[in-house]
């Protein structure tokens, strides 16, 4: 089954952008630089920042459903990142490197089923899950740290 992998649309993030230090911390959020690669996974992009760029590290409501599932995280957002990642059948180097977590979720918002997955197998999981009727879409999410990585739709 044909599907697609977006990162974050980058519009709710560019007021961040530039801020200083203590307009991020009003707003929850502090910058970060990368000292490794990986090791800072850009959600917008979908790749692991290059040493010396500049990340925004903030909680973000990824499973806004009004159900017992609704969740928000921590994620990394490059500075300055602009052009959102959007691939069909195949994996970003940033999911295929880690473990994930990917979540099979209704129309509702309701989990209908998870998997923990090496990144190496993560297409052939991706295509089992979708084949269920009852699955709206998928959430990755980084296992180690359960941070939320990318959705899955589709194609």
């Amino acid at each position: 089954m044909s599907f697609r992998i977006t990162g974050l649309d980058p519009a709710p993030f560019r007021p961040l952008y530039g801020l200083d230090d203590a307009a991020l911390a009003a707003r929850g959020a502090r910058r970060c630089i990368a000292d490794a690669r990986p090791g800072y996974p850009d959600r917008i992009e979908l790749r692991d920042a290059e040493p010396g760029e500049r990340l925004i590290l903030l909680n973000y409501l990824h499973q806004p459903a009004n159900t017992p599932y609704r969740s928000s995280h921590a994620i990394f957002v490059r500075e300055g990142a602009e052009t959102r990642c959007d691939l069909i059948d195949a994996i970003p180097t940033a999911l295929a490197i880690r473990p994930i977590s990917l979540r099979a979720f209704d129309n509702d918002g309701e989990m209908k089923d998870a998997r923990l997955i090496d990144g190496d197998d993560l297409k052939l999981a991706i295509e089992a899950m979708l084949e269920h009727e009852a699955t709206a879409y998928l959430h990755a999410h980084y296992a180690t740290r359960g941070c939320y990585a990318a959705r899955v739709d589709r194609a």
